[in-house]
């Protein structure tokens, strides 16, 4: 193989690039650069520049490279395997304070941002090139040489035909062996014809087909009064952040130039004769196995009602012009909001185009574009991908927080670096205004929350707010760490956040559910479900209520009676969302282990477990009878898409392992030894310095696409490690959870609270007035008010709420 060293040129062969297939870049020359967030990568081909900006261990982790790192102790107990794991996920903590990680999986996302580049005639570097074409041949399938819709799927034409599309942009010649390969796989599943109505769209753009082959994007339903119950700004964000740019560009019909490349590629990925073709007759062909969702024949007479008549006979000019100009005019709001960076890596590349095509190759918003495209990108060891966003930082960071408070460390002065640069981090990475014209763009209100990944990308989410305002409020609340927050940027939090329930009680994602779910009948995507409007999420949900409940806590006063109802009609319909096997669906993350775990939190909040509920009992069986016998959990992608629990093929693995621990602990599971050895499964796991090795891809969107998190096998695994470690550790040790211990002094009666974990309290002969005083010990100690004191007094009675009277009391015991 080919290794780029020195001053070799770009580590290419003498041979050029028909030695692509062999071709690699030198992987020490490649930086990451976190600015406040924003991650970019860079080649260095300078020797003086490579040696001024020296690789950091977290570069050579993404990019494969051996690593520094000492062999540590072996953990003899889950605190120890948690203070290992910290050791090594410290050094990929990013000079800002957040984590960093690829987002990859999906394999449809490259098209779009090679395609613009291709479009603006921007130079490719050739590192990105050679890297992004490695990429692209080890993620193909080992047996036919086709791609899929994700990195586990088998071959698909929507893969394929973006993939073998992406080979020829970036320079691998037609009779390159893996590239004749997979034509032949293109061809033998129908050929490009049969692709889903998103690679059409990207193949009429350059002009490998006919815009006819494309089912109509009409931008004049932008200009539908709001009232109107399909109006795009009903829709899911993604969905109507895609149609918006791709109606525009549709609407112009606008086409590249035809270059003796494209010339060659409408020959190479058709099984019919580009010249003859029928592309109107092929709008709606689409191969069986990328035919996830079927268009309905209400979509069906729609498009053909647009194109037969409302085209070809009633649309005025100015009705067209009208359409695109408003179009445009809401490209360019979210191009201001987002600073070009745009929701996400399908819509970015295509405001790009809009604007090029508006405004020409030298306008401020196409260099702007140019240059924020580049926060997509992520080089691996196997190559550069294209992220699912443009990161994953500000919900990395909240976990990684949450995961060191949950196992009791946070106290430790080890830690506290750590920690105190990541709670800076998400203060400045929370959103302190709203967007301007916000109700002309359709936005949500955002003041005091968390995005995804970063501020500048700014779509405040509900459970990236909360998980992020929880991590805040725990370190801001834990002896040694600064309140970088004021209460009132709190309270800006609270107040986004109350905006995210749905008529129905649960939590959308990021904005309220605002069409009928009836709107799924106009799903033109064809290989995605579930995407044309929001939805209620397991996920999302809990994260609202736990987050309300930490809150509470501290701020009980603030908004308590809209809280108190928002939250019982969130685990109300949780509740009602359970499946009758006991199970949750998850829509985020793989896939009911995932949810069921989230749901089994939420009725924690309110003081619901094992032993008292019958939804967390189910929950808990559930997930109960799917330990294997190793005591791991193992759940496939397939079962987001059957809707059916699916074991993963590879066994047992560590982060679906962890969120089934994590929900037995959040319901108080009796059988501790079920728990405890999932916990040891996941120690077995764990390498000697300290880390976890990447298994299985862990998320979901739209029930079909499939996506990594890479630095779950840290957080949650380091969390559900972690709590057992602690709650352990208090056990034996007779403690309660906060370490408060026999309370003298006086009170007056008081509502007793609830609170998450089991644990008693010497206090005999303490007075009944005195529970008070141990109620605020145990309150401030915990963090929390959501806890029930069952006190025994010595006359034999036995209370859960206000006591009266003089008795003595006997124990005092805290537990749901």
């Amino acid at each position: 193989m080919s290794t780029r060293s020195g001053k070799t040129p770009k580590g290419k062969k003498a041979n050029g690039i028909s030695s692509a297939m062999t071709e690699h870049t030198d992987k020490t020359r490649w930086r990451m650069l976190d600015d406040d967030g924003r991650q970019t990568w860079h080649y260095l081909d300078d020797d003086k520049k490579a040696e001024a900006w020296p690789q950091s261990f977290a570069d050579k982790y993404y990019v494969g490279l051996p690593l520094d790192a000492p062999e540590l102790p072996k953990a003899k107990t889950p605190l120890e395997a948690v203070n290992n794991g910290l050791e090594f996920f410290e050094k990929l903590q990013q000079p800002p304070g957040n984590w960093a990680c690829e987002y990859g999986g999906p394999l449809f996302l490259m098209t779009g941002i090679i395609v613009a580049w291709t479009i603006t005639d921007t130079p490719i570097p050739e590192a990105h090139k050679i890297e992004m074409r490695n990429y692209i041949f080890a993620r193909a399938h080992p047996e036919d040489g086709g791609w899929g819709l994700h990195i586990e799927s088998d071959s698909t034409v929507f893969g394929t035909c973006m993939n073998y599309l992406n080979l020829r942009l970036l320079g691998v010649p037609a009779d390159d062996p893996r590239a004749a390969k997979a034509r032949a796989t293109l061809h033998k599943l129908g050929g490009a014809q049969q692709s889903p109505h998103w690679a059409k769209f990207w193949m009429s753009l350059l002009g490998i087909a006919h815009w006819d082959l494309v089912n109509p994007i009409p931008p004049e339903f932008w200009l539908m009064p709001n009232w109107v119950p399909l109006h795009p700004w009903r829709w899911w964000i993604h969905m109507r952040q895609v149609f918006l740019p791709s109606g525009y560009i549709y609407s112009k019909r606008w086409t590249y130039p035809e270059t003796p490349l494209i010339r060659e590629l409408q020959q190479e990925m058709f099984t019919e004769p580009y010249e003859t073709m029928n592309w109107k007759g092929h709008r709606n062909s689409i191969a069986p196995m990328d035919n996830f969702h079927p268009k309905t024949w209400i979509l069906n007479l729609i498009n053909w009602i647009l194109v037969n008549i409302w085209f070809a006979f009633l649309r005025p000019n100015w009705i067209k012009t009208w359409g695109e100009s408003h179009a445009f005019k809401l490209i360019e709001m979210e191009d201001a909001n987002t600073d070009y960076s745009d929701l996400a890596p399908v819509s970015a590349p295509m405001n790009t185009i809009a604007c090029f095509i508006t405004h020409g190759p030298d306008h401020h918003s196409v260099k702007r574009h140019i240059e924020r495209l580049q926060d997509y990108l992520w080089v691996k060891s196997e190559g550069m991908l294209v992220n699912g966003t443009n990161g994953v930082q500000n919900w990395d960071t909240a976990f990684a927080i949450q995961a060191v408070v949950d196992s009791g460390l946070a106290t430790e002065e080890r830690w506290r670096p750590m920690l105190t640069k990541a709670l800076h981090y998400l203060e400045g990475q929370q959103i302190r205004e709203d967007v301007p014209e916000q109700a002309a763009c359709y936005r949500q209100q955002r003041k005091g929350g968390w995005a995804f990944s970063n501020k500048d990308q700014g779509y405040a989410v509900s459970d990236c707010i909360a998980e992020a305002l929880k991590a805040v409020i725990m370190l801001q609340h834990t002896p040694g760490f600064p309140t970088l927050l004021e209460d009132q940027r709190i309270f800006d939090a609270i107040d986004t956040l109350l905006t995210f329930q749905n008529t129905s009680g649960g939590c959308a994602s990021y904005e309220p559910q605002r069409g009928s779910e009836l709107l799924e009948l106009l799903n033109a995507a064809e290989v995605f479900g579930r995407i044309m409007v929001e939805y209620d999420y397991p996920e999302c949900t809990t994260a609202v209520v736990t987050a309300l409940s930490l809150f509470s806590s501290h701020w009980p006063d603030y908004r308590a009676k809209e809280i108190a109802t928002q939250k019982a009609r969130m685990v109300q319909w949780i509740k009602t969302n359970q499946a009758a096997d006991g199970s949750w669906y998850g829509s985020w993350a793989i896939c009911f282990t995932y949810a069921t775990m989230f749901a089994l939190e939420s009725l924690e909040a309110i003081g619901e477990t094992y032993a008292n509920s019958g939804p967390s009992k189910r929950g808990c069986d559930f997930l109960v009878s799917h330990q294997r016998p190793d005591g791991g959990w193992s759940e496939s992608y397939r079962g987001c898409e059957t809707m059916v629990y699916t074991e993963h093929p590879s066994g047992s693995l560590v982060v679906q392992t962890a969120w089934a621990v994590l929900g037995l602990m959040y319901a108080e599971y009796p059988d501790r030894s079920v728990i405890e050895r999932g916990v040891k499964f996941i120690m077995s796991r764990q390498q000697a310095n300290g880390e976890w090795l990447q298994e299985a891809i862990e998320g979901v969107f739209n029930k079909s696409a499939m996506i990594s998190y890479p630095n779950y096998k840290f957080t949650f695994v380091m969390m559900a490690v972690g709590r057992w470690g602690r709650l352990e550790k208090e056990r034996l040790e007779g403690k309660g959870m906060g370490g408060a211990q026999k309370v003298v002094g006086g009170a007056t009666k008081r509502k007793l609270k609830r609170i998450r974990h089991p644990v008693a309290y010497e206090t005999k002969g303490m007075a009944l007035e005195q529970v008070d005083e141990l109620y605020k010990a145990v309150s401030s100690a915990r963090k929390s008010t959501n806890f029930v004191l069952v006190v025994k007094f010595s006359q034999g009675m036995e209370g859960r709420s206000d006591g009266d009277g003089s008795v003595s009391v006997t124990e005092v015991e805290l537990k749901v």
